[in-house]
């Protein structure tokens, strides 16, 4: 991996947001919004040293970046971005790292990560926003709001499950929010906008109006019912 500072961030003791593009591209689709609802400022980039591909641009290649972005806006840190999670463990690892060392240099107290919670089970209605933490302390204050924890045990792949890990190895407090999915191939705006409510509730931040994920969620629809009339 290939660190490289631009600024350094002007924030005092903030909350850090960290996810990585996952299953319904929750993650990519929330952290694309706070950055564009906060304005936040780029400071920091994370690459990766050697990519896992090549692109074919017909008859000819091109070498991807693997690019992902710390940026900060007040009394919060965003870092994501990208066009997908590293491709080695070792890249993983270090980003986790690198991450813990930003929150360390900052004096960052809460890590929120997040994602998709794919479900078998239709969802009829509004998708729901699980949660879990890094401590049973910190899992009991939340149950006293309105919010659902994780209902069972399960493993949480990729950096939006590592990351929470290396949280708690620091000493770090960490919550993962990770959003009901049917579809994880979909980009699933729905869900998005169910984290980013619960995302608001815990961090007692507002991100915005969110009619653009409305929008886009139907749009989404209205292609799906397409699709099946067509093969219908």
């Amino acid at each position: 991996m290939r660190f490289v500072q631009i600024e350094e961030p002007a924030v005092e003791k903030p909350l850090i947001i960290a996810a990585l593009q996952d299953m319904g591209n929750v993650g990519n689709i929330v952290i694309d919004f706070v950055n564009k609802s906060k304005k936040s400022t780029l400071f920091r980039t994370a690459e990766a040293a050697n990519p896992s591909y090549v692109l074919d641009m017909g008859g000819h290649i091109e070498i991807p970046k693997e690019v992902w972005e710390y940026r900060y806006a007040k009394n919060v840190i965003i870092f994501g971005g990208g066009t997908g999670q590293p491709k080695s463990e070792t890249d993983l690892h270090q980003l986790c790292l690198d991450v813990i060392e930003v929150a360390k240099k900052h004096n960052v107290k809460f890590i929120y990560t997040l994602g998709g919670f794919h479900t078998t089970h239709p969802i009829l209605d509004e998708p729901k926003t699980f949660i879990t933490t890094t401590s049973q302390e910190l899992t009991r204050q939340l149950e006293r709001l309105d919010v659902h924890m994780t209902p069972a045990k399960s493993i949480i792949t990729g950096f939006n499950g590592l990351i929470l890990g290396y949280a708690k190895m620091n000493g770090i407090n960490g919550i993962g929010l990770y959003g009901e999915i049917n579809e994880p191939a979909i980009p699933q705006y729905k869900t998005a906008k169910s984290v980013l409510k619960t995302l608001e509730k815990l961090t007692y931040q507002s991100f915005g109006d969110t009619a653009e994920l409305d929008i886009l969620a139907k749009d989404v629809d209205r292609r799906l019912r397409s699709d099946r009339d067509y093969e219908i």
